[in-house]
């Protein structure tokens, strides 16, 4: 699990709706489904939240330069 890509893990997640969406398999199944699809949100998420982490704003220094501010900080200014 760990080594899939976010769209690996996403397309195998979507594959898995939908076949649960479809409704023809049984209990099992259907569990089992369940379970790999509960392990590939999980995935998805992380490599989301990972991804953010990286993200930076670029901001002005003041002195003509720019600085990368962390995007939670960038996120959480007040829009001004």
């Amino acid at each position: 699990m760990e080594e899939l890509t976010f769209e690996q893990a996403f397309r195998q997640l979507e594959e898995t709706v939908h076949r649960l969406e479809a409704g023809d398999l049984s209990l099992d199944e259907t569990l089992s489904l369940f379970e790999r699809g509960t392990q590939l949100a999980e995935q998805c998420d992380r490599l989301l939240d990972n991804a953010e982490l990286r993200v930076r704003q670029i901001v002005s220094d003041g002195s003509g330069g720019v600085d990368a501010t962390p995007f939670d900080t960038w996120q959480r200014e007040p829009n001004q």
